[in-house]
């Protein structure tokens, strides 16, 4: 992928380096994950649940740098930049051409752990929105665990494929997508409502596929193997690969985030197609259809 010529965001904030100079008081509340989800990580819409059921601790206490970057951090830090620029000027445009503004997301890089407006999470959770603060939190080392754990591509553009999914979610809180399935919760029976999660996450991965589609007509980034690399790892983590390499065998009822092949299906429909009207689709069309 042609990253390197992308203009870096403003909105990105680097924690790695940053530790806490004093140990916060009570009220932090840690996510609780179970690691079977996508990316090895949390549903956003639980991370919005959570919210509202634990106290965020607001005095912290200051952080402190050690040391400069390495040479690889800073290249993480600059990549991530670029890629959360490349999403701001594609959905800017996105969303002036439908007559309203794009409020774009910020995003943390962090290590080992960090607060959040949905608790303090642990990097176990994997890349992950949070709609509290509308911010995307990634802890960079989950490249290598994607690549070793499930069999994905450690390639530039597979890793853009994991900031844009996350950007995607973003894009869904603003369009009231996050809001409509939350509301679910409260009255479905959890098989049930487990459905409408699968359809948020295959709408996020066709947000990242249509982000790709329109990236590539603006600033052709994409170069030979990238797709295949994206679709290699929305291969390694739908549900059912992850469930039977976690305990040998699938649950459908169980499912969160989509199979191997939905995956797969709505990201390429979304980098093929880039039809914004097909979001709707994905939450209209018969459940076995997906």
């Amino acid at each position: 992928m042609k990253w390197e010529q992308g203009q870096e965001s403003e909105n990105l904030e680097d924690r790695r380096r940053m530790r806490p100079q004093t140990i916060a008081g009570g009220g932090l509340g840690m996510i609780v994950i179970l690691v079977i989800g996508y990316f090895l990580g949390v549903d956003p819409q639980k991370l919005s649940q959570l919210a509202n059921q634990t106290q965020i601790g607001q005095g912290a206490g200051q952080q402190v740098q050690e040391g400069p970057l390495t040479p690889e951090e800073e290249r993480t830090r600059s990549f991530s930049a670029k890629i959360l620029g490349f999403t701001e000027t594609v959905w800017s445009r996105k969303f002036q051409e439908a007559g309203q503004t794009y409020i774009p997301p910020h995003m943390v890089l962090f290590a080992d752990r960090v607060q959040t407006g949905c608790g303090l999470a642990p990097a176990a959770v994997g890349p992950f929105y949070c709609p509290a603060d509308r911010i995307v939190y990634l802890d960079p080392t989950f490249f290598e665990e994607l690549q070793q754990k499930l069999g994905g591509s450690k390639a530039d553009f597979s890793q853009a494929y994991v900031i844009a999914h996350e950007v995607g979610h973003h894009i869904q809180n603003l369009l009231g997508y996050s809001e409509l399935v939350d509301r679910k919760r409260a009255t479905l029976p959890k098989a049930e409502f487990n459905r409408w999660s699968v359809r948020l996450e295959l709408q996020a991965d066709y947000l990242a596929g249509a982000w790709a589609h329109y990236g590539q007509e603006q600033f052709n980034f994409i170069e030979a193997g990238d797709v295949e690399s994206a679709i290699q790892s929305a291969n390694a983590i739908g549900d059912d690969r992850l469930q039977k390499r976690a305990g040998g065998f699938s649950s459908p009822e169980n499912y969160t985030h989509g199979t191997s092949a939905q995956r797969m299906k709505w990201f390429s429909l979304g980098l093929k197609t880039g039809d914004m009207g097909k979001l709707k689709t994905i939450f209209e069309v018969p459940y076995d259809q997906l």
